[in-house]
């Protein structure tokens, strides 16, 4: 499976993302967008680039915070992250350019795009959404559901769907409720929230132990369960695209 490095940038920031695809495939077709952690762009967001291209789809794993910089600590990835955050429209432009750049490669079918994000990536997925990006779905595995620019009426354009766990301390239920009621005022045609049972944040990340972070625990049922959820919405959206083409 062909993968390489692929630099772009947003402003004066330069961003190194990594980009996965399935060479087998014929013609242009789908391309997903993959945010990273709150650490930044590492193996596991370049893993579920792999895989997705290995499902047949031109896979890129954004850097959000330039220079594919890491954190090594929750203080690093509180500076970062909030950061970003703080400026929910410096956060969406990053978004945008790592869409751009992806909808620009000669493999990709640029009227059939997603994006998923998981943790921070996964705010970075909705926040995109909210701003009406041309995406088909997008889904968030574990994210912040919370943000400073609510959809607003009829602007969203994707298919949004949110995996969380249920007891995962950064999408509590008042913030999932208070999501539910955005997606509902914003008029959003097609938005799903599905919640894990006894599951922490993290669920999809191996890596995740509780060592660095105490309330973040895999869960291999759960991290089955939401990729299978992923790949099923993107069957249907894709095909939709496919056929309307």
């Amino acid at each position: 499976m062909p993968t390489r490095d692929l630099d772009y940038r947003c402003d004066d920031v330069d961003l190194r993302g990594y980009l996965a695809w399935n060479d087998d495939a014929a013609g242009p077709r789908p391309g997903v967008l993959v945010f990273h952690e709150g650490l930044g762009l590492g193996e596991f967001a370049m893993e579920r680039a792999r895989r997705l291209a290995q499902l047949g789809y031109v896979a890129l794993a954004a850097d959000m915070f330039g220079d594919r910089r890491q954190a090594t600590n929750l203080q690093e990835v509180a500076t970062l992250v909030g950061g970003l955050r703080a400026e929910p429209e410096k956060l969406r432009a990053r978004g945008r350019a790592a869409l751009s750049t992806l909808a620009a490669l000669p493999q990709v079918d640029a009227s059939r795009l997603a994006g998923i994000g998981f943790c921070f990536g996964g705010s970075v997925a909705l926040e995109l959404a909210r701003e009406g990006a041309d995406l088909k779905a997008v889904v968030s595995f574990h994210g912040v559901l919370t943000t400073k620019m609510p959809a607003e009426p009829g602007r969203v354009k994707a298919s949004v769907l949110v995996l969380t766990g249920a007891e995962d301390s950064l999408a509590p239920p008042d913030q999932v409720a208070a999501f539910e009621n955005e997606m509902r005022e914003g008029a959003v045609r097609d938005w799903q929230v599905v919640s894990y049972g006894n599951t922490l944040h993290g669920f999809t990340n191996p890596a995740a132990d509780g060592s660095m972070m105490r309330t973040a625990l895999y869960s291999e049922q759960a991290d089955r369960r939401s990729w299978a959820a992923m790949q099923s919405l993107f069957d249907e959206v894709f095909s939709e695209g496919a056929d309307r083409a």
